[in-house]
């Protein structure tokens, strides 16, 4: 195949979308022979089959999944032209796709991008959350242009993209009351309940290392991919829960919980994951920026 008939992926397109030749004849106003046939030849030229045709239904297999992403992402950037030539105005005429894994604390995420959101107030900015592995397949097919995660692209992945270190954040303890005065941190863990980050955060494996290494021996009561329904749930007395240490002011006053220590030797780290074929650069680079003067602000950068 040496040329994309961009006629008949429109077609593969719409089949896809409303998951049926019917539902694509009706918008296209022709028969469905006519998009059954243009399918057959779109698949003929491109040397394998889109879908699986089970019980007289069609099923995207493998291929015609990434083929429908990238589908997607064509005719998604053929709207955005063709509002630009649209808009005389030249209003939000750019957009900037920004990933975060779950993990990551919202109001820390708002730190880092805040400003560069007012300072880029001409573009347009769409603020997708996944699992990091999710995140990552959407950068590497170009649908996402920045990703802010608890981890970093692993060396020999296949992913055209660069990672960049943000800094990092000891971790703090919280819990609805107080230490009273016979307590001490971190000892008092021992037999506490305690509310613990699921898997898909970068922090549960340091967590329980440390809790290990430290010998202290909490009753986990609930794990969350939710960071925000975990702290939600610590400020109802369901258990203790750690937070950035850099998030420790926010934490109390939004939850109405109390710090009741800091683990020092017990670190998050950030990181940056920025698309090489399609992002803007100067947007990405000001959110770095920006987070590297929270994380590290005594770092000249």
């Amino acid at each position: 195949m040496h040329h994309l008939n961009y006629h008949h992926l429109y077609y593969f397109f719409l089949v896809a979308r409303e998951g049926s030749i019917a539902k694509a004849a009706k918008l296209l106003h022709v028969t469905p022979q006519t998009v059954s046939g243009q399918i057959s030849t779109f698949e003929t030229q491109l040397g394998y089959s889109l879908f699986d045709r089970i019980n007289k239904r069609l099923h995207l297999n493998t291929k015609g999944k990434v083929t429908y992403q990238y589908a997607s992402e064509i005719f998604h950037k053929g709207n955005q032209l063709a509002e630009i030539l649209n808009n005389s105005d030249e209003v939000n005429t750019k957009e900037f796709v920004i990933g975060i894994t779950n993990g990551i604390p919202k109001v820390l995420f708002y730190d880092f991008v805040h400003s560069t959101m007012r300072q880029f107030s001409n573009v347009k900015y769409v603020i997708k959350e996944d699992s990091f592995d999710g995140l990552l397949k959407e950068l590497a097919i170009n649908t996402i242009d920045f990703i802010v995660a608890d981890r970093s692209i692993a060396p020999g992945t296949q992913v055209n993209a660069n990672g960049h270190f943000l800094g990092e954040s000891s971790l703090s303890f919280f819990a609805k009351e107080p230490l009273s005065s016979e307590e001490c941190f971190p000892e008092c863990l021992n037999n506490m309940p305690l509310l613990i980050q699921g898997n898909t955060s970068g922090i549960r494996n340091v967590l329980t290392s440390w809790l290990e290494t430290e010998q202290l021996y909490p009753k986990i009561v609930a794990e969350f991919d939710d960071t925000a329904l975990l702290k939600l749930f610590g400020s109802e007395n369901f258990g203790v829960f750690c937070a950035p240490s850099a998030i420790s002011s926010h934490v109390e006053e939004q939850y109405g919980v109390h710090c009741i220590g800091n683990a020092s030797t017990l670190n998050e780290r950030y990181y940056a994951i920025t698309g090489r074929s399609r992002a803007d650069y100067t947007i990405s680079e000001s959110i770095i920026e920006a987070a590297r003067r929270i994380l590290m602000p005594h770092k000249t950068l």
